[in-house]
């Protein structure tokens, strides 16, 4: 068996299970998540737990038997406790605010404010919350651990890290390595001599 799928999942009194057809629902307190899953794993709700099992050892099987333990274990954390991503800005004169665009909640860039020309709005999505700190932090808050890392990643590419000073949007805590620059005047070519 999976080391991973054969873990039963823990489910809190609060939190309400509801498995039919191949389709899961776990509604908790902060909301409610669905997930569909394959044919061939066995889902099952006793005794406050969650169980899965699978129908055969092929490879792909075995591998989905993992998966959707660990994403039906994120939807519990999900609905009981929720999920934080935050990221930095990182460079001179790199803002954010949050600010109404066309009615919708949008994390905006100023002209300049993300080293572009021209500015970025950014529009919030349904199931995510976000803040900005000091105008150099923004947390993410959501119930849905995928839909906040694709989020938190999207905002990432808008500007990645740089590797050569470190300016850009990253993660709290991520650590960038950086290149060494080019030298000038060391006797190659092109250099003071």
């Amino acid at each position: 068996m999976s080391r991973i799928g054969k873990l039963p999942i823990r489910v809190p009194a609060n939190v309400n299970v509801k498995i039919e057809n191949q389709n899961i629902t776990i509604k908790g307190p902060r909301g409610e998540l669905s997930q569909s899953f394959r044919n061939d794993i066995h889902v099952a709700f006793e005794e406050n737990q969650i169980v899965l099992t699978r129908k055969d050892d092929e490879r792909t099987t075995r591998a989905f038997h993992g998966l959707y333990r660990a994403l039906f274990a994120n939807m519990v954390t999900g609905v009981t406790q929720g999920f934080v991503k935050s990221l930095e800005l990182v460079g001179v004169g790199y803002r954010a605010a949050i600010e109404k665009v066309n009615g919708a909640d949008c994390i905006v860039f100023k002209k300049g404010e993300l080293g572009y020309s021209h500015p970025i709005q950014f529009p919030i999505p349904d199931g995510i919350k976000a803040e900005v700190q000091d105008r150099i932090k923004i947390i993410l808050k959501g119930n849905d651990k995928g839909q906040l890392g694709q989020v938190a990643a999207t905002l990432r590419e808008l500007r990645p890290p740089d590797a050569y000073k470190g300016k850009g949007i990253r993660y709290t805590g991520e650590q960038v390595r950086t290149k060494v620059g080019k030298t000038g005047g060391k006797g190659g070519k092109g250099g003071k001599k």
